[in-house]
């Protein structure tokens, strides 16, 4: 899952960053207004951790901004102590939730996955589909009751897929939520179909349906 920071204090903005990526979500950072935006014009999120005050303008109205062009998009606030009614604000434009500075990094990615559980999986703990369980607490896949080991990008590309299932989704967007920012150096997206061709490949060896339909000149989608 990918989420985008908008936080001014480097070392809070870096701690998170690193503490994130090593639970498996791909992270973009955004320090002032500016970035923030200009990352929300050209990119999709699955959630954005923003910061209400920043030294060049407020997130309330990037918060505006995301909610107008996706309003799927989860959105956690983090505000200062004292700041009630920006809070309140975030929460009547649409935020799904709120943190208030200082908290626990633990406590973040939990939200996090509480969020992303309610605008993605209907609030449920386990994700399923037909014969294929996700647990995204241990990340463990099972499939007819049997564990599968997977990659963390086979693993991360099974869950987007789920995430998005019976979606068109292209391959451009598979490659902008698996490897964020650093997808830009990449010369094709032959790197894709490796991924994918061997988590097919893990899937059916435990008897599962192969899901993946190759819509083409479109991209894949993930269904019956």
């Amino acid at each position: 899952m990918k989420i985008l920071i908008v936080e001014d204090e480097i070392e809070l903005i870096e701690s998170m960053t690193t503490y994130l990526q090593n639970e498996d979500f791909i992270c973009e950072k955004a320090t002032n207004f500016f970035d923030a935006e200009d990352k929300l014009i050209s990119f999709n999120y699955d959630v954005v951790i923003l910061d209400i005050t920043l030294p060049d303008g407020s997130g309330i109205d990037l918060l505006k901004m995301i909610k107008e062009k996706d309003s799927k998009v989860g959105v956690l606030i983090v505000s200062a102590k004292d700041s009630l009614d920006d809070k309140l604000e975030g929460l009547d434009l649409g935020a799904d939730d709120y943190i208030t500075k200082p908290f626990h990094l633990a406590e973040l990615n939990s939200r996090i996955n509480s969020l992303l559980r309610r605008q993605k999986f209907d609030g449920n703990d386990m994700i399923t589909f037909n014969e294929i369980e996700i647990d995204p607490t241990s990340k463990e896949v099972t499939i007819n009751n049997r564990l599968i080991e997977l990659t963390k990008k086979e693993y991360n590309l099974l869950l987007y897929f789920i995430a998005n299932k019976n979606k068109v989704v292209t391959k451009e967007s598979i490659a902008e939520h698996l490897w964020g920012d650093e997808i830009e150096m990449a010369d094709s997206f032959d790197f894709i179909y490796t991924h994918l061709g061997n988590l097919r490949k893990k899937i059916k060896k435990y008897g599962a349906n192969d899901y993946v339909k190759t819509m083409y000149g479109l991209g894949y989608k993930f269904s019956e």
